[in-house]
């Protein structure tokens, strides 16, 4: 049977064909661009030129995704260890570790979280239009260690991106800065997006997307900060391209604090989501999840107050 989306282009910027099709149809972008390039999208009722054709508001596209097409994004099961902190008939909430990706993407097809949740679980619903990221919600870098919560089935997980969107979950994070800020507590509201030179890494620039990230201090000390950090949107490297910015790169941060040396070796950036807060999405139970900092990050501050005496 085959699926038929119809997508109307509407009040944002949404960039590259194959990028829009890929985040609102919820498939893989090696995916997307197949079926451009055989014929299934149509694009201002004419075929879809090429995957790159840049959008613009009131564009209408048209995509048929055959159900052969759609099992072309299954992911293995993989025998990983996780660390769940959380579980129950909906959803299950692990304490990622700091190194592992979220979902497969390019170059990251086995080994991720995804991977390892579907040899865990069976009951995690393999729905056709997530088949490449099924329960996933939202994501952690691959660098960053901390919560994340799964969806077993699909009306969870509609649920759970809805509250997402609706900014109805509260995302606690712990970052060990650079510097000492001269605040007690702030709030950071610039657009982020693409870098205008490193197409790999983001940046706050004109007219990139609406951000918004909260921070108060939780230690200071002569040469680093230990934040608390509140993000109320979920811009792709957010915390991290707004603390760079202010002049206070999280460290260990390979791409926002680079020739900087971290006091004690760590691996990836100190920034660890601690905490959500959150209704359950079927019960309506309010839960208060929290996930200890990684031993790195534990043994970073120790480095840190050892040396400020």
């Amino acid at each position: 049977m085959e699926k038929t989306l119809s997508l109307y282009v509407m009040g944002e910027k949404p960039g590259r064909l194959d990028t829009y099709i890929t985040e609102k149809a919820r498939i893989s972008r090696t995916l997307a661009q197949k079926l451009i390039e055989e014929g299934f999208v149509t694009y201002n009722n004419n075929i879809a030129p090429k995957s790159g054709t840049r959008l613009k508001e009131g564009d209408l596209i048209f995509v048929r995704i055959p159900v052969e097409r759609r099992k072309e994004t299954r992911v293995k099961k993989e025998d990983i260890p996780i660390d769940v902190i959380y579980e129950d008939d909906n959803i299950i909430v692990v304490n990622k570790a700091r190194g592992m990706v979220v979902h497969p993407a390019a170059g990251h097809q086995d080994g991720t979280l995804v991977n390892a949740l579907l040899y865990y679980s069976e009951e995690i619903e393999q729905a056709p239009e997530t088949a490449d990221r099924p329960g996933i919600v939202h994501r952690l870098d691959k660098g960053t260690s901390g919560i994340i919560i799964a969806a077993k089935d699909y009306k969870t997980h509609q649920k759970l991106v809805e509250m997402f969107r609706l900014r109805q979950v509260k995302k606690e994070y712990i970052a060990v800065v650079y510097g000492r800020l001269k605040n007690r507590e702030g709030i950071i509201n610039l657009p982020i997006g693409r870098h205008p030179k490193d197409r790999k890494k983001m940046a706050v620039v004109a007219g990139g997307k609406s951000a918004v990230t909260k921070w108060k201090i939780k230690k200071a000390y002569k040469d680093y900060t230990v934040l608390l950090v509140y993000p109320e949107t979920g811009r792709t490297h957010q915390i991290r391209v707004h603390l760079q910015y202010i002049g206070h790169p999280v460290v260990g941060d390979p791409d926002y604090a680079v020739g900087k040396t971290p006091p004690y070796p760590i691996s990836g950036q100190a920034l660890h989501s601690a905490r959500l807060t959150l209704q359950h999405p079927v019960t309506g139970e309010m839960l208060d999840l929290t996930a200890p900092l990684p031993q790195d990050m534990e043994d970073l501050i120790r480095e840190i107050e050892h040396e400020a005496g």
